[in-house]
């Protein structure tokens, strides 16, 4: 919903050109990787992935660039930041382990290079050899398209675009300081974590985009919603899969089947160990 917001409202748009005029169309991709870098760091890949997909479709189509070109960056510079460099899922791992802190940051000597080559450089390689399809369902979703039948409207100005885009961040930021800030078990404490929670901070951030890509931009309430149903339909066969993966997934664990799978691995491992030495098993 925030990235369709996003697009009819012309602000994918604003950022693609804001972008294109900073680094020019001969550097977007590093522009991208950049970009993905810096909204990856507080918050977990599925959430940049889903802030920075409408503007990757729309630089592609302002700069008639291919979508790996532009994709590949982005998606590179996400996951490096997600594994190698001081985020929430590395420093989960940090508390789990007890680990030093300070070895984490060291992730980003192998992290930034990392990016580099899996991102602008393989991309500028395999873009040339492999040919996307010219149309596509999903891009249809974010490409803001008005420019060409109807009156070019006023897009949102950058600041108000990227404060939007940058919610979910700052939110899930100031959630990760909660038990700096207050003292635990107290209501500040717990307002802070609750609004710093993936979910909460991304339907915040769609509230908020209903008034600066919807009120603001000249937008009525029905035309608001029916933005949000469009893009219902093509999420829901997604969403229905990966919920029943989670459901069954669940059953097995519930039933005891997946406990016995690991026995039964263990018990087949066992026994080519004693096979290989020579010995009978029991």
């Amino acid at each position: 919903m925030l990235g369709k917001m996003m697009a009819e409202s012309g602000g994918a748009e604003r950022i693609a050109n804001t972008l294109i005029n900073l680094f020019g169309e001969k550097n977007i991709h590093w522009a991208m990787m950049i970009v993905a870098i810096i909204v990856g760091l507080p918050v977990f890949f599925e959430v940049g992935f889903v802030l920075l997909i409408p503007i990757a479709f729309n630089v592609a189509r302002r700069t008639g660039k291919s979508l790996l070109l532009i994709g590949l960056p982005m998606v590179a510079g996400l996951s490096v930041v997600h594994g190698l460099m001081p985020h929430p899922a590395a420093l989960l791992a940090v508390q789990a382990y007890h680990a030093d802190i300070g070895r984490t940051i060291a992730g980003l000597i192998i992290g930034i290079p990392t990016a580099i080559v899996a991102g602008p450089l393989f991309a500028l390689m395999i873009h040339k050899y492999i040919k996307l399809p010219d149309a596509n369902a999903l891009a249809e979703q974010f490409v803001q398209k008005h420019g060409d039948t109807e009156k070019k409207r006023d897009l949102p100005g950058f600041g108000i675009t990227l404060f939007t885009i940058l919610l979910p961040v700052i939110l899930m930021l100031v959630g990760s300081w909660a038990d700096l800030v207050f003292t635990l078990k107290t209501l500040p404490n717990d307002l802070l974590r609750f609004i710093g929670q993936s979910d909460m901070a991304l339907l915040i951030a769609v509230l908020v985009s209903f008034w600066t890509f919807g009120a603001k931009q000249g937008f009525n309430r029905d035309q608001i919603q029916k933005f949000c149903g469009e893009y219902l339909a093509p999420i829901a066969g997604i969403t229905l899969i990966v919920g029943a993966g989670g459901g069954f997934g669940q059953v097995l664990r519930d039933s005891g089947i997946s406990q016995q799978i690991v026995a039964t691995a263990r018990r087949r491992r066992a026994c080519r160990r004693c096979c290989s030495a020579g010995l009978s098993p029991r």
